[in-house]
This record gives structure tokens, sequence and C-alpha cells, in this order.
């Protein structure tokens, strides 16, 4: 219960002001300049603020830092609904940073709490985050009519009462945890171990999610576009992003159930990688008779890939505290190359008048986390990989 209220905090308060921009926008009378800096700044601080975990995780307990975390979103998310456009960007980056620091320390928790059950529980997280994701926007648009307010209750709705209620079910769910359970680190560890990036095996797995990550926000940010270029409605292509979040759910819990059949996550990455090849062809190129299955396609390959991702930082790393320190390195680089993706998508749609050359670039990246997929995916950890 604890992960899954986690896991809805760490993605609705973000994805939640897409649908709400228009009203937002016209309020505060920003520029489109403005706009553009508003939806990328959470990404970008979803990768800085990753690098600062790992030395908080050092000194304080993931009890402590996860709830801090969440009173600093709290916080963030009354300041963002000021008056001013000072306080929406300065709100975002105390909204986003938190966010930031527990998508690193989570994957170190789920090492600690369910050592025997990684792929499972990291599918279960992942898919609760992409559940949040899809929810904040489908919700975001029938509070702001049920409220009469263009944007700003409906922002305070969907960070307040979430996180107040996951403070308390979190303190409580740790507090029956056993006694020096939640220690930041092992005492022997130091914290972060030597190394780790000059460690072949830490940059194939963050490779893989720095793919996922370019591949996801470019399509969470693009596909809606590239579905009206093609003829089809802005309504369908809202449902068609809706369809992509919600096949994404599955895929996570996929990857769970056959995760215990796999001898290591080579097989998946590969998968994972060709789904996702597959379902961006399909949206983009194929027959129109096929673009709603390319769609599920796409998304069950989004999907299971995220989990798949995450997994991996559990699963190359022997203990906790290396969990954490290679989750921080992976998401921190991850996330600042995720935000290239939508960028150089538009660049290159802009320059050339069409999608093929963005697609070209999308499927660049799918073989990219083929290879890194076959590397990362061997069972092995970090501490036993030959030194570079």
């Amino acid at each position: 219960m604890a992960l899954a209220l986690l896991a809805l905090n760490l993605r609705a308060p973000l994805t939640s002001v897409a649908p709400l921009l228009k009203p937002l926008r016209d309020d505060l009378d920003l520029s489109d300049t403005a706009v553009g800096v508003l939806t990328s700044l959470p990404v970008l601080c979803l990768g800085l603020f990753a690098f600062v975990a790992p030395r908080l995780d050092r000194r304080y307990s993931g009890r402590t830092l996860l709830t801090v975390s969440l009173v600093v979103l709290t916080v963030g998310g009354l300041v963002r609904t000021g008056a001013s456009p000072v306080a929406l960007f300065a709100g975002t980056v105390l909204v986003a940073a938190p966010i930031g620091v527990a998508n690193v320390l989570i994957p170190g928790l789920i090492k600690r709490r369910f050592p025997q059950s990684v792929p499972r529980v990291s599918a279960f997280y992942s898919g609760a985050l992409t559940f949040g994701a899809a929810g904040g926007p489908a919700v975001a648009v029938p509070l702001a009519e049920a409220t009469g307010s263009a944007w700003r209750i409906p922002l305070l709705l969907l960070v307040v009462p979430l996180s107040v209620v996951t403070v308390v079910v979190l303190l409580m769910a740790l507090d029956r945890q056993p006694r020096g359970g939640d220690t930041a680190a092992a005492p022997d560890s130091g914290g972060r171990p030597p190394g780790l990036w000059r460690s072949l095996l830490a940059w194939q797995v963050t490779l893989f999610f720095g793919a996922q990550a370019f591949l996801s926000y470019t399509v969470f940010g693009w596909l809606p576009t590239m579905w009206q270029d093609r003829g089809l409605s802005a309504a369908s292509a809202g449902l068609a992003l809706s369809l992509c979040n919600a096949v994404g759910v599955l895929g996570a819990w996929l990857l769970a159930a056959s995760g215990r059949r796999l001898a290591d996550q080579r097989a998946a990455g590969v998968t994972v990688a060709c789904l996702t090849a597959s379902g961006l062809a399909g949206v983009v190129a194929g027959p129109r008779s096929l673009i709603w299955p390319s769609v599920a396609v796409l998304g069950l390959g989004l999907g299971a890939g995220f989990a798949l991702a995450l997994s991996l930082f559990a699963l190359r790393s022997p203990d906790a505290p290396t969990t954490a320190a290679l989750s921080a390195m992976g998401q921190g680089i991850g996330y600042l190359i995720g935000v290239l993706g939508p960028l150089g998508a538009g660049a290159l749609h802009d320059m050339t008048g069409t999608w093929a050359w963005p697609l070209a670039a999308l499927l660049t990246a799918c073989a990219v986390q083929v290879m890194a997929g076959l590397a990362a995916g061997r069972a092995r950890t970090v501490a036993a990989a030959p030194p570079r």
C-alpha cells in the first residue's frame, strides 16, 4: 500500500499539468518559450536531483528522507498555485526536486525490503508509477470542471491530500519493519561503492535507462501530435496517449510475471526494445488500419521497458547502498538524456516537415537499448564486474 501511494505521488503531480496548460498560460500570460521551459523543467530536475540523493541517503534514514520529500512536495504543490509566474516556476522545482530524490531511494528500498522479489516488486512499483502518470491527466480536467477552477484547485487536489495520506501510511508501514532495517546504508559500505563511475556494467545499466527515458518522454510529448498529423482527431489523440499509458501498466505486470522464469534479463531487454520499435513504426508510418494496435504494442514495450530499467538497478547491485548509488547514476544521467528526446524530435520535425527523421532517431534509440539490454541483462553485479 505504501509503495503504491508513493508511486502515485511521484508522477501525477507532474503529468497533471499538461491538460491544464492552456488556461494556466492564459491566466499568467506566459509566452510559448516560458511554457516550453515549464514543461522541460520537471524532467531536468529529476536528473539533477538524482545526483543529490545518495549523499542524503548516507546521512539520513530512508524513512526520514521519504517523509521530508513528501512534505517538500506538498509545499511545492501549494507554492506553484500562487498568483505569479515566479511562484509557478519555484513551485514546480519544489515539486520535481523531491520526486527526483525519491526516484533514487525507492530501488534501494525495494532491494532492502524485498531482496528475493526484486523483479516482481519493481514491476508493481513501475506499474503504479505508470498508472499515476495516466491518472493525473485523466482527472485534471474533470476536477477543473467540477470545482470551477481553471487550474489552481485541480493541481492542489492532485498533490496535497494524496501526499498527506501517503506520509501517514508510510510512517505506519516503516514502523512495522524490524529495528535497524531502515538505515540508509550498511555499516561497512561507505555509502557508495568505489569505482562505480568506472564500471562498464554501471554504464550499460545507465545507457539502458537513458534510452528508455529518451523513448518514453519523446512519445509522451509528441504522440498526440503525430496522431493528429495522420489525420485523426484531437480527441482520439488524447485517447491514444491514455491507451499507451494504460497498456504500459499491463506491460509492467507481464514483466513481473515472466521475470521468475528468466535466468537473466537479456531476452527481456531485447523484447521490450523490439516491441517499442514495432509500435513506433506502426504509429508513424504503418497503415491506418493498424494504428490502434500499434499504440497498444508501443505502450506494452514502454511499460515493460521502464519496469525492467528500474529493476536492473537492484538486480545488478550486491546490496541496497550500491543500488541507491547505481540508481542515482542511472537516473541522473538517464533523465538528462530523456530531456533531449522531445527537444530533438521537435527540432527534427521543424527542419524536415516530416516525422520520418524523428522516427529514425527513435528507432536508433531502440537499437541502442537492444545492445545495452544484452550487456546489462547478464546475471552479474557491479561488484563482480571486471575493473576497467
